[in-house]
């Protein structure tokens, strides 16, 4: 798994923002975020016309529990991961959730020997 660059905002109002503005593979949602939360961040960029609505979203939160869970696939996450975070479910899940790239073979896997 290969990523060309990663993008931060500190709010989920700047999430939102980012996402209308730019196209992204995947999304990493912190739920507690300052002026707008994750869930709310989700719903707005589900709105948003075009592709950018169904890129993959992923929850990253301390809550833990079913209801936090249920309420971020309600918002429409596609994913879950608490916090603390074990490497080797947030990578699963990564996986899970990152859309499948079309590859080309390299000359060498084209080729016959």
């Amino acid at each position: 798994m290969r990523f060309r660059s990663v993008d931060c905002v500190v709010n989920g109002a700047l999430a939102v923002a980012a996402v209308g503005a730019e196209a992204y593979d995947l999304i990493l949602m912190d739920m507690q975020m300052p002026v707008m939360d994750g869930l709310e961040a989700t719903r707005r960029i589900r709105q948003i016309e075009g592709p950018a609505s169904r890129t993959p979203i992923i929850a990253m939160t301390a809550n833990a529990m079913q209801s936090d869970q249920d309420a971020c696939f309600a918002a429409g996450m596609d994913g879950f991961v608490s916090k603390p975070i074990q490497p080797t479910t947030f990578l699963q899940t990564i996986e899970q959730n990152l859309p499948r790239q079309e590859t080309q073979p390299t000359e060498l896997e084209g080729s016959a020997a």
